[in-house]
């Protein structure tokens, strides 16, 4: 839905030539350049708004940036900043374009406004901009940009983490075309504290494609002038058209009974109506329920898109219930929480993702603010307690807010899948060579049961979920997810070993061969991350190794574990030649709260002593790709050149392996 630009209106009277410029020339220089103007205020503009209000407030930010029709002619005057700011762009777009300059200095003002505070206003409230009324105004329909794709959206929640001086920073460079000086100009022109860290901080945005980021400015994702509508919580406001018509009665009646009391009509007011109503508490009539539809048609492809199922969704006692002992757990349920959560109240109305019956409980799933995901859960019968459980969701995508585990009993466990989900498989890592079977899924997103994988004595198995998202979001691809105890399952990755002069490769989906090959022999390491909040684990080959006295090759991988709350684990792992496909790999080093392994820690070195098939024992070691000589000292001293070694060594030889970098510095191994 293309959203007008305004039609030009009569102008004040203009200036002769000149720096002065008239009340014309800066009505035709928004008319010419509007969603230019708008694209600019929209990237601006605090995310925290919501598409919605970012739109608008977008729009509304460009339409109040045009003077009124009094303002003197000598008002409209281009500062001698902005004059000189716009010389950045004469060659990419001709001429510098004074009234241009002019309103997009206005504009850019009042974005930045947005996050601006007085020191005397309350931290709590939104800045005082925020606060004013918004033009143009839609009721009952909500208005968004195209959905864009998993590209646009990581740029989005980047712009996000930053500062509105640093988002200006950077849409002026990429959308405007203007020089770092010309940037510094204009901010420090705006108001703006510390030009200069603002644009430090947005060079370090988009990196390290600043081409690809700026294409992704320039797609429908940041285009507030071609939106999608889709209408308003229709339950909420009706919610609201009663909430009100209840309040102008009260207030009626309270109007009433001050009458009555001027009168000499003692005690009546405080028998009223107004004084019984009981202040209402968060119920389920407050509980936000998404569209059937909106997964299909919005860029935020994670929790927030899930729409409401299960056949008692409208149970409102159930979901009272659910809410109080949310509220203030009572005696006798139980609660747990992955590490990092916290399992207070609702601060606001939470969404409702699922309420319906489930292996013989009353199961309700709710997510509350981009942050955690919550399951409550009583019998319908016989003895024992309800239980409130609590796992951290935050910036879930595609794969990571793909499934929630709704139920657990005894060795099997059901999902309750993402509506994007369009085809659902169960697989076993430890049998990489056997296809996928079909799974079951009831038309309410619940699936048929699903095996866990053992906690303790021998591993047999590793069941996992190999999931297809829908055609109809940009994504569309398999990939593993797996259950570790928590309610949200782990998503399972791949990077496979470097090529020869080839780029750092990346992440993959672990559904080839290559992927479930490493992961049949690595699948029972997982155990040491259960219940831990694990977000996502990829297992990244990182060099190749040929085995001294002519033996075939191993491979080192470094399986890394994220969590929601943000710490990492990495555990290390030999994989030497084995007659068994599933043959446990070797774990040698365990390192716990690091960035090892990870776009931060992209540099690795690990040894490990080996026996030949000879009986001599030996000392190995490997680094990624950008080690290119390591050497080990101690009671053993040798060195090579490239990222793997192998030295002749006692069996508990004590060594100390360093490796130099190609790039310069040295890595030591970790252990």
């Amino acid at each position: 839905m293309p959203i007008h630009q305004p039609q030009q209106r009569s102008a004040a009277p203009t200036t002769g030539a000149g720096e002065p410029l008239g009340m014309q020339q800066a009505e035709a220089a928004l008319v010419e350049h509007y969603p230019r103007l708008v694209r600019l205020a929209y990237v601006v503009l605090p995310p925290s708004l919501g598409r919605h209000r970012r739109v608008l407030a977008a729009h509304g930010t460009v339409q109040r940036a045009l003077p009124g029709a009094r303002t003197a002619p000598d008002r409209i005057r281009v500062p001698a900043q902005s004059r000189r700011s716009s010389e950045a762009a004469e060659e990419a777009q001709g001429p510098a374009n004074a009234p241009y300059a002019w309103m997009r200095l206005r504009v850019l003002r009042t974005a930045l406004a947005h996050e601006r505070r007085p020191r005397w206003w309350p931290g709590r409230l939104p800045a005082p901009a925020a606060l004013r009324p918004t033009l143009p105004v839609v009721w009952g329909l909500r208005l968004f940009p195209r959905a864009g794709g998993v590209d646009e959206l990581a740029l989005d929640r980047a712009l996000s983490t930053v500062p509105g001086a640093v988002r200006a920073a950077f849409a002026l460079q990429l959308l405007e075309g203007l020089s770092e000086s010309g940037v510094r100009a204009l901010l420090a022109e705006a108001g703006e504290a510390d030009p200069a860290g603002a644009v430090r901080r947005a060079a370090r945005l988009g990196r390290p494609d600043r081409a690809g980021a700026q294409v992704l400015l320039h797609s429908g994702e940041f285009d507030p002038c071609t939106v999608q509508t889709r209408p308003s919580d229709l339950l909420r406001r009706r919610h609201r058209v009663r909430a009100v018509a209840l309040a102008a009665a009260l207030c009626v009646v309270a109007g009433t009974l001050a009458v009555a009391a001027e009168r000499g009509v003692r005690g009546v007011a405080d028998e009223g109506p107004a004084a019984g109503v009981p202040v209402p508490a968060l119920g389920p009539a407050a509980l936000l329920r998404t569209a059937a539809e909106q997964w299909a048609d919005t860029s935020r492809i994670d929790f927030t898109a899930w729409p409401v199922r299960g056949d008692r969704r409208g149970d409102g006692e159930l979901l009272g219930r659910a809410l109080r002992a949310w509220s203030g757990p009572p005696a006798g349920v139980r609660v747990s929480t992955t590490p990092g959560t916290a399992d207070v109240a609702p601060a606001q109305p939470p969404r409702l993702l699922f309420a319906g019956e489930v292996d013989g409980a009353a199961v309700v799933l709710f997510h509350d603010g981009g942050v955690r995901v919550v399951r409550y859960a009583e019998p319908l019968s016989g003895g024992g307690g309800a239980a409130l459980d609590f796992a951290r969701t935050d910036d879930a995508d595609v794969t990571t807010g793909a499934a929630v585990v709704v139920s657990r009993t005894g060795e099997k466990a059901r999902f309750l899948l993402a509506p994007w989900i369009s085809e659902t498989t169960t697989r076993d890592l430890l049998a990489p060579n056997t296809p996928g079977r079909p799974l079951e899924v009831g038309p309410d997103g619940v699936t048929a049961p699903v095996g866990r994988p053992a906690a303790g004595g021998a591993c047999g198995s590793w069941p996992v979920l190999q999931l297809r998202s829908s055609e109809r979001i940009v994504e569309n691809h398999a990939f593993l997810v797996t259950d570790l105890g928590d309610l949200a399952p782990a998503h399972l990755t791949y990077t496979p070993k470097p090529g020869r002069g080839a780029p750092a490769r990346q992440p993959r989906e672990a559904t080839g061969t290559e992927a479930l090959l490493a992961w049949a022999r690595t699948a029972c390491s997982l155990r040491a991350l259960s219940g831990s909040g694990v977000r996502a684990v990829n297992n990244w080959a990182f060099a190749e190794q040929r085995l001294p006295e002519g033996e075939a090759s191993a491979e080192w991988l470094c399986t890394r574990a994220d969590t929601w709350r943000g710490p990492g684990r990495v555990l290390v792992q030999f994989l030497q030649p084995a007659a068994s496909p599933t043959a446990p790999a070797a774990v040698v080093a365990d390192r716990n709260d690091t960035a090892l392994c990870s776009r931060f820690g992209q540099h690795i070195l690990a040894g490990t002593h080996w026996k030949s098939a000879s009986g001599r024992w030996y000392v190995l070691a490997a680094g990624s790709r950008a080690v290119d000589r390591i050497e080990a000292t101690g009671q053993v001293r040798g060195a090579a050149g490239g990222p793997t070694l192998a030295v002749r060594a006692p069996r508990d030889a004590s060594v100390q392996l360093t490796a130099r970098l190609r790039e310069g510095g040295t890595l030591a191994a970790v252990r």
